[in-house]
């Protein structure tokens, strides 16, 4: 009877040890997953950007291209005695303006695919976050039906991981492993 005691006061223990880990856990996975939402959100308007900044480049590149064909086109009129110095002032003038919002352009697209590199670092660190702590889970779920003790241990180190890389997004940390990112991604 003394022997039943110890081995359920030990499970119960062991139990309350899950459960704590588990609510710990949980709780930490739902912050972290409305903040990695709200990157994931962030990072599709930095490339909605970028790929607007992009097309308005195209845009205006084309129509430099254009108006420099008209100049060339006018001289060629002109060449034949008709006046065409009104034309070619007004495509030399459509020419400097397409330059100059190219040139805005391509700031604009890079600054905008920037944001979304910094913004996909932290959505990763979230990701792995996510990634610890479902293994954590796991593993806690396991040692409380196999009344495994060193189970939990390893229970604890994941989710450690998962907690380091879920405060990592959200305290801007610049940890980032490169290696399983890549795995993963």
């Amino acid at each position: 009877m003394e022997i039943e005691l110890k081995s359920e006061g030990a499970a119960r223990t062991l139990n309350n040890a899950v459960a704590v880990t588990v609510v710990i856990i949980s709780v930490f996975m739902a912050v972290s997953k409305v903040k990695d939402d709200n990157i994931v959100q962030a990072m599709q308007a930095a490339k909605a950007e970028s790929v607007d900044r992009w097309n308005e480049y195209q845009s205006d590149r084309l129509k430099f291209l254009i108006a420099e064909q008209g100049i060339r086109l006018s001289k060629d009129f002109a060449a034949t005695g008709a006046d065409a110095k009104a034309q070619i002032a007004q495509f030399q003038s459509d020419m400097d303006h397409y330059q100059a919002n190219s040139k805005a352009d391509v700031e604009k697209a890079k600054t905008a695919e920037a944001s979304y590199d910094a913004l996909n670092v932290h959505d990763d660190q979230f990701d792995m976050s996510d990634a610890g702590l479902a293994i954590a889970l796991s593993l806690a779920a396991v040692a409380a039906l196999t009344s495994l003790w060193w189970l939990l241990g390893v229970s604890w180190l994941f989710a450690t991981c998962g907690l380091v890389m879920g405060l990592a997004g959200f305290l801007g940390w610049n940890l980032h492993p490169d290696w399983i990112a890549s795995l993963l991604g």
